[in-house]
């Protein structure tokens, strides 16, 4: 297989861009958008940036020093202003699903129910899809890698968010015959009471949403990215929430957790305070003592586990890198293989009152916390990415885990549908 670089190249040199178009124009999109135009990649174009308010989606171009993007209403007018080298936007995110010579839809939006909506259309419209919406992938995530895989395009979490990360450090690591028995984030502190208000003052200094801070600071976006993890590469959790145990370099985490729960099938977990701060780590096992001599002398340890990290994550960035190889290659960079193995589901953040409306990611009423999708499911568990919107039946006291019995779910959701779809794909195990 040619290498990426080469590809790119390669469509750069004849003209033959990879187009790409973006969905959302939030902060991860505005910061997609200048990193693809502001120089432009060789071989990649953004041809389109699609919003639900337009001006947001035309600002991701004049951001990028581009200016005069042209509105386009419909799949023929998009095509045409591709056709001229002209730079679009449109408030249909379906648009670029159904038009000719579009080749991969990236996801920015962060939603469940708009984003299922958009994967749907672009699977069937022959679309490589490019998440960077843990939201959706840790909730419906192995339902739309089945349609996607049945389709013949490419569905894949991106590259610079941890979990793509991680995945590219073992996949390198498995082609060196070492074995990956755990992996997972580095994290800075958890807080599960934090909310939109006290994630204000700090959302506002980062240019950031107060609900997406929030989902960062109460552990809610740890729990998506370690089961996007799971879900590619079949390693569980020890215990509900992972062991989060405090390290003070992330080199320390292999002799924090279990050896019999790795050794037994592999684990994601996360190590907390520790440096280098940010990245993600694998975990491997060597057995053989020999190999062991080998490694020590090489500043690795005595082992039998040695820890491998990537002390950078960079979304926006390394988001490229996804897109090419999804488009070029038909290479996932990290997608469910399978069944579910881990959910993230949604627990009360304070003492909830019969009637409340469930506020969803980031909000005042829940946190999400990741367990082994068996334990999910057979306990009832309402996913986090499915709890926005639910009506509770009943009274519950902070730190409950809500089951479908104790909400009212709203009418008529996609997401719910796949959802259904989705367990009877995929029978707990």
């Amino acid at each position: 297989m040619t290498a990426i670089d080469a590809l790119l190249m390669e469509r750069h040199r004849e003209g033959r861009p990879v187009q790409v178009a973006l969905v959302g124009a939030g902060a991860i999109a505005r910061m997609i958008a200048l990193q693809l135009l502001a120089p432009p990649i060789p071989g990649l174009r953004l041809a389109v940036v699609a919003n639900r308010t337009a001006e947001k989606a035309a600002r991701c171009f004049s951001g990028a020093g581009q200016a005069d993007p042209l509105p386009v209403r419909t799949a023929a007018e998009l095509m045409a202003a591709m056709g001229e080298g002209r730079a679009a936007f449109t408030d249909d995110a379906f648009l670029p699903c159904e038009a000719d010579g579009i080749d991969v839809i990236v996801d920015a939006t962060g939603t469940v129910e708009h984003g299922a909506a958009v994967a749907l259309r672009a699977i069937s419209g022959g679309k490589h899809l490019v998440l960077v919406n843990a939201e959706l992938d840790a909730t419906l995530g192995p339902i739309l890698r089945l349609k996607a895989s049945q389709a013949g395009t490419v569905f894949t979490n991106t590259d610079g968010d941890e979990p793509g990360v991680a995945m590219t450090l073992i996949r390198y690591l498995r082609t060196l015959g070492l074995a990956p028995v755990a992996a997972g984030n580095l994290k800075g502190m958890i807080d599960p009471y934090r909310n939109p208000e006290t994630q204000r003052e700090f959302a506002a200094r980062a240019g950031q949403n107060p609900r997406i801070i929030t989902s960062f600071a109460d552990g809610t976006k740890l729990a998506l990215e370690e089961t996007i993890l799971a879900n590619a590469t079949g390693f569980g959790v020890g215990r509900r929430g992972m062991y989060g145990p405090r390290c003070a370099h992330v080199r320390e985490i292999a002799a924090h957790l279990p050896v019999e729960q790795m050794l037994a099938g592999g684990l994601v977990d996360y190590a907390l305070g520790a440096e280098p701060h940010t990245g993600a780590f694998v975990v491997v096992h060597e057995p053989h003592p020999e190999k062991r001599r080998h490694l020590a002398y090489l500043k690795m340890g005595d082992g039998p586990f040695y820890v491998f990290y990537t002390p950078y994550h960079l979304p926006h960035v390394q988001v490229a890198s996804t897109i090419a190889r999804a488009a070029l290659q038909q290479d996932p960079t990290v997608a469910p293989a399978g069944p579910p193995v881990c959910e993230v589901l949604a627990v009360a953040k304070r003492d909830l009152r019969a009637g409340e409306v469930l506020d969803g990611v980031g909000g005042f009423t829940c946190y999400g916390t990741i367990d082994n999708a068996g334990t999910t499911v057979a306990a009832g568990c309402v996913p986090m990415g499915l709890s926005e919107g639910c009506v509770l039946r009943r009274d519950l006291g902070k730190d409950a885990a809500l089951t479908f019995d104790d909400v009212e779910v709203p009418s008529g959701r996609l997401a719910d549908r796949l959802y259904a779809e989705q367990r009877a794909a995929f029978p707990p195990r």
